[in-house]
């Protein structure tokens, strides 16, 4: 979108109740409505790597319906970023559920045509499997990227039953793939019980410091987003959010839940700190919502990805005014 055209919001929810019609994210246009978009907002309907419940392929559309009550004002970031910028729904990008290696090509190529139009990715899951493909792509075009990873497990382990890509295994992939830039990797909300000592060890030797969601209760959300900040710099950064970082209480629609986690409050003050940061693209994923109630997970889950979307539009909109 060029600096002197008028985004295309929401469908007005004044005049068209927000219960009707199709649930694009927060009742945005459809990406082949608008031609082109600064932010595509995509799903991964995909779960095929989950080592425990299944169901995240229905988080999606999951976390679309529950957009339907966003606004277009953002009063904890001062901003209107659907009026800053081009955001719409790209739809899903359908991969195999049967051929993982297939799936994590497709979902490549896919996320390569679409950053390759000038967008930025905010891509609802699926099951994290698909960060992997996500974190290739987008180093294509900005190189090894700084990543925050929030999340109550590592996702650093080596293999399941043989398998080398799964949900628990994308960010060591990445870092043996390069395409990391693992001075600046941050685990944030991490807790539950681990397979052994190694598994620590091991992350730590890939790069990675670890916040747990102790720390997080402890020293407090902007005291941590600062420790972050100072972590990533000016680097190109990769946030991804498995919901399960949450605490089951606030997101119960998940497929390996861990309790002693963060609050919804916690999660959305954490990124909001993060909003001098250089954010290239993102992730919500793990929603499933087989298991959810009354919305609780997608509901905090699509407040995520506004505030995730928010500040992509924000620094968008501060590049073409300079």
């Amino acid at each position: 979108m060029s600096s002197n055209e008028t985004p295309r919001g929401p469908v007005d929810s004044s005049r068209i109740p927000r219960y009707a019609g199709p649930a694009t994210f927060a009742r945005l246009p459809r990406l082949d409505e608008v031609g082109a978009a600064d932010v595509a907002v995509v799903g991964v309907p995909f779960d095929s790597g989950v080592s425990y419940r299944p169901g995240a392929r229905f988080g999606g559309n999951a976390i679309r319906e529950a957009s339907r009550l966003l606004r277009p004002y953002n009063p904890a970031q001062d901003a209107s970023p659907f009026a800053l910028a081009q955001v719409a729904d790209g739809g899903d990008i359908a991969v195999n559920p049967f051929n993982i290696h297939e799936a994590v090509e497709t979902i490549e190529a896919a996320a390569d045509d679409l950053l390759g139009t000038g967008a930025r990715l905010m891509t609802l899951g699926g099951d994290h499997t698909i960060a992997l493909p996500l974190l290739r792509s987008v180093a294509k075009k900005h190189g090894p990227v700084a990543l925050l990873h929030f999340d109550a497990h590592l996702d650093t382990w080596d293999t399941y039953f043989g398998a080398e890509y799964t949900h628990g295994t994308p960010f060591r992939r990445a870092v043996e793939e390069g395409v990391l830039d693992t001075s600046a990797l941050s685990h944030v909300g991490t807790r539950g019980p681990l397979y052994g000592k190694k598994d620590l060890t091991d992350d730590e030797k890939m790069g990675f410091g670890i916040v747990t969601s102790a720390d997080v209760y402890r020293r407090g959300a902007d005291e941590v987003a600062d420790q972050l900040r100072q972590r990533i710099g000016d680097r190109p950064l990769y946030i991804s959010i498995d919901i399960d970082c949450l605490d089951p209480a606030h997101a119960p629609g998940t497929g390996t839940p861990e309790a002693g986690g963060m609050t919804s409050r916690e999660l959305l003050e954490i990124l909001r700190g993060l909003a001098s940061c250089n954010l290239v693209s993102a992730d919500v994923v793990e929603v499933a919502p087989a298991y959810d109630h009354a919305e609780i997970t997608s509901v905090a889950a699509s407040h995520t990805a506004y505030e995730l979307t928010t500040i992509m539009s924000r620094q968008i909109a501060e590049a073409r005014s300079q």
